[in-house]
Parts: structure tokens; sequence; C-alpha cells
């Protein structure tokens, strides 16, 4: 079991930044793909990157890419993504999720957070 709690959400400017960091709990972080995930009002949760185990393989939503770095430690257990360059349709509830794999990652993750709320002015 793992126990996913995201944090550094909160209102920014458009072209501002955010970092995102979400802490894990739970044995065996360091086995599992990573990933954030973002759901806007009216909208369907959509992917937005995913980190490999290691930490040396990455993959972005078009609208991630060049803007958007994710990482992680897994002496900390944690997994951040930094958004840089930040317009007002990023705004949505955004999630941190976890997978056995990086199928399952992207199509139905073992393991989510509750989400925190971005909300980018313009």
């Amino acid at each position: 079991q793992v126990q996913l709690v995201e944090s550094g959400g909160g209102l920014v400017q458009a072209g501002g930044s955010l970092r995102l960091s979400c802490a894990a709990s739970g044995r065996t972080f360091g086995g599992y793909v990573m990933g954030w995930f973002r759901q806007a009002p009216g909208k369907e949760r959509e992917f937005v990157a995913a980190i490999s185990w290691s930490g040396g393989g990455t993959l972005y939503a078009d609208s991630a890419k060049g803007r958007f770095t994710i990482s992680r430690d897994n002496t900390q257990n944690t997994v951040h993504l930094q958004m840089n360059s930040l317009k007002p349709e990023d705004t949505a509830a955004y999630y941190c999720a976890a997978g056995n794999n990086w199928t399952r990652l992207t199509k139905a993750p073992n393991y989510w957070g509750r989400g925190t709320q971005v909300t980018v002015s313009s």
C-alpha cells in the first residue's frame, strides 16, 4: 500500500511558476512509476507527466512539454512537478499517482493522492 499526499498548489499569475510536491509513504516507493494528472472543472482527468522508478525516464503530455519538469527523490519518497510559464488553461486540481509500470500509470494508476488545486489568473 502506498499513500500519496500532494502539496504546493495555489494561486499564481499567468507566466508564473509553481512547484508541486508529492510525499509518499508505504513500502517500495522506489519500485513504482510515478506521475501527475490534472482535472479541470467539467473536464476529464488527464495525464500530465510521469517518471520511471529510477528517475532516468520521463514522459510528458504535449501540453506540459517545455514548461513542466517532473523529478523524484527516492531517498525522500517524494515526487515533484516544477511548472513554469503557467497559463490560465493550466488551472486544475493536480493529482499524484503511482503505477506498477508505465502502462498502468498512464491508464489506471494503482494509487492516487487527493489532489492540490492550481489556479492561474490571467
